[in-house]
């Protein structure tokens, strides 16, 4: 894409993507892969709600705020298409997989305290050298690796959970995630061809479309095996037919 454009943020600082800027807005960059973050708040929206609806613990209601921090993060950063504004977006991205390797390890840590502790001074030291350095390819290993970090638990979650529709829930967090890659990986290394392309795919949009889905389908899913550990008897309801979220009984006692 042309380096350095002038607009109204000013020249471009950031890295860019395989869309063509300013072409629908004076005030939007890269306008698909701006409101392409609107799904993933919505999502993040509905998951908010049942939380606290049904009075899950506070780490999920965290991680659902996570999510939509993450995307409009991204939808400044895309508008925008400036250094700070993507640091904006990327540093909610390392917090966002830290609040998941809590979640999905805190259950079997035994010193409750340490595990946070650490989590939080971890993304606070992260945020200062990321503000300070500019991390490109350091940035996607560190990021891979935490990603990579989350996969044992996952796993052994989906190996343990015997309800069908939980494990249905897992599959849509694979598949997303998997489609969600390609369409990256296929707008980052053919931009050249593409842009010359009288469509143009918009591989990253649909990106944050796809990861839109797969992070509300990794929390339900989290909800369904945390509730399931607690004793709340969940199950996978569906809105209208379609639209998956976790049901749960508490003991009276609760």
């Amino acid at each position: 894409m042309a380096e350095g454009i002038s607009s109204f943020w000013g020249p471009v600082t950031s890295a860019e993507w395989c869309e063509k800027n300013y072409v629908y807005s004076s005030y939007i960059a890269e306008f698909f892969n701006t409101i392409s973050n609107i799904p993933g708040i919505l999502l993040a929206l509905v998951g908010l709600i049942n939380a606290f609806r049904q009075r899950f613990e506070k780490r999920f209601s965290i991680l659902h705020i996570s999510n939509m921090i993450l995307a409009i993060g991204s939808m400044l950063y895309h508008a925008t298409l400036q250094h700070m504004q993507q640091q904006g977006d990327e540093t909610p991205m390392v917090w966002e997989m830290l609040l998941y390797i809590y979640i999905l390890y805190s259950p079997d840590w035994h010193y409750r305290s340490t595990m946070p502790t650490f989590l939080f001074f971890y993304g606070a030291a992260f945020a200062i050298v990321h503000a300070l350095v500019r991390l490109r390819i350091g940035f996607k290993v560190h990021y891979v690796i935490l990603c990579v970090l989350c996969v044992p638990r996952m796993y052994k979650y989906y190996i343990y959970t015997k309800d069908a529709s939980a494990k249905r829930l897992a599959k849509l967090y694979l598949a997303t995630i998997f489609m969600g890659s390609l369409c990256w990986l296929f707008d980052r290394l053919f931009c050249n061809k593409i842009s010359r392309w009288y469509f143009n795919p918009e591989g990253h949009a649909l990106w944050h479309v796809l990861m839109g889905f797969n992070s509300y389908f990794a929390n339900t899913f989290l909800m369904f095996c945390r509730a399931q550990q607690l004793g709340w008897n969940p199950k996978v309801a569906h809105f209208m037919g379609l639209f998956p979220y976790v049901k749960i009984q508490k003991p009276k006692t609760q």
